[in-house]
């Protein structure tokens, strides 16, 4: 069996993963807070974990792994828009219009993460489907105590509030010590709290806002038990206490503290004698052209921004996948451009001669044992596309198809998608064409007008060829590359093929 290493953060080390029960292995990643289209860096880790349930279910077997991605739909800014649109004139209650805002903000999401070639997880539970769980959670802190006798949580002021330094582990994923946190951090100083440190479990809600009855008064649920009390219930429901666990969780590296590190203070004291997760996996950020990605220097994107600019969701995940996840990764055109070209490559490697094999045995490809080594060892998505490259050159499609599978493409559509329209014109006068796919409103469509631009350019080589002066030639090349259309040129042919950022605008435009 492939051996899996995985860094944890919680060690700072690679270790080698050893699931609890292999029939049953249970991820968990925390998922969108629903108030808005998801942007590039909520991607990079719905990317990872795709590429981890994948590589678990090949590993374990496809119904051997439970997979749970949450959504947050208590939030001050989907309060704020329902209450937007209920000062606009709408007369449902304020929780209806909650749920009508997360309700389309999770259709979006599905939307794009499904471009990007994300298998949906088990379960994609809501916080407000929940609140009970939450509830009995937050009055088992309130009773439950450390050895000193002091308990985990205590009530004021129609608060909850999760005592932290009654427990003294604390810090130990963020690598911080309490009195560093408060040292380097911006906290809330409250007059309902203890200590500026102590986090909220459950806070009071007014007629404005919505809220769930609860012993403490009609309140919301804090940010940091809604994961606590959905992973403890789809991932260790019916658990003994002593089992109380479970094996991979995770998220971006801004969710390490304070999201991760009080997760994981009130779920330990939630059950002391349950490990919780045993793995922290987390990747670090995003970065687009070098820089932060940020609304105030133009360089913020949704993914749903990049779709619509035409850069299609298997190139946003092979750029995704270029860069290992414990690295920065730097989103730039350059790359885009790239991945888009090895696609192309990709489709047209396996799109050539389709009757060479059955199609039906491409559902068997499996990935050699080399590409899940490089992938296991830590999911390093880099080596695994190196291998990739080194199959694109061999006879072995079967290694291709099977390699390419795991990282999650789709091959039909990479296929549909990718595969270019090409066109030879030859010296003696012989053109040839042909398209194994549609692009836009279909390759084909351009076939004759390419066929034309071929003929001349292949004309005007001629010419070039017998006067020496070759800047017509210069001058038509640059305009077919300015419109994506990629020129081979040689003594006895002109090849042209339709690349990354083909433009069917700009090759009218050059008849």
């Amino acid at each position: 069996m492939t051996k899996i290493r995985l860094t944890n953060t919680m060690t700072r080390k690679k270790e080698d993963f050893v699931p609890l029960d292999a029939s049953n292995v249970r991820v968990y990643l925390c998922g969108p807070t629903v108030y808005d289209r998801a942007h590039l860096g909520n991607a990079r880790n719905v990317i990872l974990f795709d590429v981890l349930t994948r590589l678990l279910r090949h590993v374990y077997g496809p119904d051997h792994v439970t997979y749970v991605r949450n959504f947050t739909d208590v939030d001050d800014k989907i309060n704020a828009e329902a209450q937007r649109r209920k000062a606009a004139g709408r007369t449902e209650s304020l929780e209806a219009l909650i749920a009508e805002r997360s309700d389309e903000t999770i259709a979006w999401y599905h939307a794009d993460m499904d471009a990007l070639g994300a298998a949906r997880p088990d379960h994609e539970p809501r916080a407000t489907e929940y609140i009970g769980q939450m509830i009995t959670m937050v009055e088992g802190l309130l009773q439950k105590q450390n050895v000193d006798g002091l308990t985990y949580a205590y009530a004021k002021d129609g608060h909850v509030l999760f005592r932290v330094r009654a427990y003294e582990d604390y810090g130990k994923l963020s690598g911080r010590s309490v009195d560093d946190m408060i040292a380097g951090a911006r906290v809330e100083v409250a007059p309902f709290k203890e200590d500026p440190m102590d986090f909220v479990l459950w806070k009071p809600s007014d007629a404005g806002l919505p809220g769930w009855a609860s012993p403490w008064g009609k309140g919301r649920p804090g940010w940091h038990i809604e994961c606590s009390a959905m992973a403890d219930e789809l991932l260790m429901k019916g658990l003994p206490e002593a089992e109380k666990a479970f094996d991979i969780h995770g998220g971006g590296l801004d969710l390490q503290f304070p999201h991760h590190e009080n997760e994981l203070a009130q779920s330990k004291c939630a059950h002391p004698k349950g490990g919780f997760a045993q793995v922290w996996l987390h990747n670090e950020m995003l970065l687009v052209e070098g820089k932060k990605m940020s609304k105030s220097l133009g360089n913020f994107f949704t993914v749903r921004d990049l779709l619509d600019q035409g850069v299609p969701g298997e190139v946003i995940r092979f750029v995704f996948l270029m860069t290992h996840y414990r690295k920065p990764m730097d989103w730039t055109a350059e790359k885009a451009k790239e991945a888009e070209k090895t696609l192309r490559k990709i489709a047209a490697y396996l799109g050539r001669d389709p009757l060479s094999k059955p199609w039906v045995d491409r559902r068997y490809a499996k990935p050699p044992q080399e590409f899940l080594d490089a992938l296991a060892n830590d999911l390093n998505t880099s080596s695994a596309l190196t291998l990739v490259g080194k199959y694109l050159k061999s006879p072995d499609e079967m290694a291709l198809i099977g390699a390419l599978s795991l990282l999650g493409f789709d091959i039909d559509k990479l296929i549909t998608k990718f595969a270019p329209f090409e066109f030879s014109a030859s010296d003696n006068g012989v053109v040839s064409g042909h398209s194994l796919q549609t692009y836009g409103e279909g390759a084909t469509a351009y076939n004759g007008l390419l066929a034309g631009l071929g003929n001349s350019l292949s004309a005007l080589r001629n010419q070039a060829l017998e006067t020496k002066d070759f800047s017509k030639v210069d001058a038509m090349k640059a305009a077919l590359l300015d419109a994506g259309v990629e020129v081979q040129m040689s003594k006895a042919r002109v090849d042209l093929t339709c690349g990354p950022g083909f433009d069917p605008a700009k090759l009218e435009a050059l008849k």
